[in-house]
């Protein structure tokens, strides 16, 4: 295991000399990156007598041009830290400037990333810090949050840095988490399906893929093999992962059994269209006075084929309801044989939005309601109960039962 450790220009900077002996007797391997603010603070000598391995300092620091070593860098870890982070990083890295080794190294890690804000109370509760910190904590990342005591300014309130043994703890959890998937297959559809009424028209629906997308780069950032099948939508597929876009629901059904059997945990997440027009025209309908007529025929229900030929998959699917919300979804999950059920209300127009209100079932019922979290918490907690599942499932399996 390897971790990259960022230390930024802040009185706490010292504290991650400790962080990283903490990581190193975990067995942890650290490769120490010192912005040129935190260099005001600690040096790079303690950091490289301590680590035996050369602190990174600067861009286009001499002898390491060998290759692109942020690049290098980046696909040799499993995770990056940074100990401890000032408001200032925290804006580069949610805005996605890159304008020294640390912030570059940022914009090119697929792996995941743990921060440890360490500031003055007012910044830490400034409007523009507590933005950035959302924007973060809805890509997935890691928070190990401030504790509240006297601060080095004098004033007293939540922005100490993290105690070491909290700060390793959480990396050393966050690694773990990382490798939960190693080995594992998943299969994840999103958002619509599209189905032509003419060469200029067609059906969908206001599906935007965001969950599915999120639930691809969770499962991915956990080690996992990930294959995304999506419908149109205006996202960039997850690093990592291998992309199969389609357009119909017919299309998405040919990948979705293309995959099926060699996958671990399917996550039915896209919003597959229930009716489709019988025959497309070859040519555009031309508009008159009359009123227009489509006839329309079921297209096949993807989840309730993979809930029949399931054979050991941990089988995900969701249900968007306006009504009824939790009588609909438990009934669709036995219907359809599923494992776990995500239930959302969506009356109130939530599509497209970076937040939801989530309701996780088992066959049991509810195991857990998320109230209005990112899409990237919802997808790791989603993946937390299937990799539960799974582990019961073979446990049964193995006794017996």
């Amino acid at each position: 295991m390897k971790v990259a450790l960022g230390i930024t220009g802040c009185i706490a900077a010292y504290k991650a000399i400790e962080v990283m002996r903490g990581l190193q007797k975990a067995g942890i391997s650290v490769q120490v990156i010192l912005t040129r603010s935190g260099a005001q603070f600690v040096t790079p000598l303690t950091f490289e007598s301590l680590s035996a391995q050369n602190v990174i300092t600067d861009m286009f620091q001499q002898g390491q041009n060998r290759d692109i070593h942020h690049i290098s860098v980046a696909q040799s870890i499993q995770l990056l830290a940074v100990v401890p982070a000032t408001a200032n990083i925290l804006g580069k890295f949610a805005h996605g400037i890159a304008d020294d080794f640390l912030s570059t190294l940022y914009l090119s890690n697929p792996a995941p990333v743990l921060l440890a804000p360490a500031m003055n109370v007012e910044m830490w509760n400034h409007p523009a810090v507590r933005s950035n910190v959302e924007i973060l904590k809805g890509r997935g990342h890691y928070f190990v949050n401030p504790e509240p005591g006297p601060l080095a300014c004098g004033m007293e309130g939540e922005g100490r840095l993290a105690s070491v043994d909290v700060i390793v703890a959480r990396i050393v959890e966050a690694l773990r988490t990382g490798e939960s998937l190693a080995g594992m297959r998943v299969l994840v559809t999103a958002g619509p399906t599209v189905e032509d009424i003419d060469p200029v028209r067609f059906l969908s629906n206001r599906s935007s893929g965001k969950m599915g997308y999120a639930v691809a780069q969770a499962a991915r950032q956990r080690g996992a093999e990930v294959f995304l099948v999506s419908g149109p939508t205006a996202l960039k597929a997850p690093s990592g992962v291998r992309f199969v876009p389609v357009r119909s629901a017919a299309q998405m059904k040919d990948a979705v059994l293309q995959f099926y059997p060699s996958a671990d945990i399917v996550v039915k997440a896209a919003a597959v269209a229930d009716y489709r027009p019988v025959e497309a025209a070859p040519q555009k309908i031309k508009k008159n006075d009359n009123s227009l007529t489509l006839q329309l025929e079921r297209t096949e229900d993807i989840l309730a084929i993979l809930g029949r030929q399931k054979k050991g998959q941990v089988l995900v699917g969701f249900a968007a309801e306006t009504e009824r919300l939790l009588d609909h979804a438990r009934e669709k999950m036995a219907r359809k044989n599923l494992d776990l059920l995500v239930a959302n209300d969506v009356s109130a127009g939530v599509f497209g939005s970076d937040r939801s209100t989530v309701h996780i079932l088992e066959a049991g019922g509810v195991i857990e309601t998320l109230t209005d979290r990112s899409k990237m918490e919802i997808a790791g907690k989603l993946l937390d109960h299937a990799m539960s599942v799974r582990k019961r499932s073979t446990a049964a399996a193995q006794s017996g039962e």
